[in-house]
């Protein structure tokens, strides 16, 4: 049983989600600090103030949508520094990777048989016809 359960852990699959987990958690932890100590204080230069003691008193139960507010900013915030800093120079160089990206065949269709044969072959392997180089 325990040499079941290290080939299952041994499995690259497993290793790489390890892996991809505690890297993801790093940085989650450097854009929650990007957002929260240079983006949000940066809305207070342009005049969003920090929303965080807003309260609603409703009966004995206080609302704090203020806080909701912070977090609703801080997502928006968050959202924005990924999709900037990451998905678009992400698809860029995927885009720029694209168009380099030339494939020169290999292979060519028989004129007799039609069946795929090496580009640089002058007789069709399977039907041993002739072909133009």
């Amino acid at each position: 049983m325990f040499r079941e359960f290290r080939e299952f852990i041994m499995r690259g699959n497993v290793i790489d989600l390890a892996v991809a987990v505690v890297i993801g958690a790093a940085f989650g932890a450097v854009i929650t600090s990007f957002v929260g100590d240079i983006l949000t204080p940066l809305l207070g230069v342009i005049g969003v103030p920090n929303f965080e003691n807003l309260t609603v008193a409703v009966g004995e139960a206080t609302i704090k949508y203020g806080l909701f507010l912070n977090a609703l900013i801080s997502f928006i915030l968050i959202a924005a520094a990924i999709f900037f800093f990451v998905v678009k120079p992400m698809n860029m160089l995927e885009a720029r990777r694209q168009t380099g990206v030339v494939e020169t065949p290999t292979t060519k269709t028989c004129t007799e048989c039609a069946s795929e044969i090496p580009l640089v072959a002058r007789r069709c392997p399977n039907c041993t016809q002739p072909q133009a180089v």
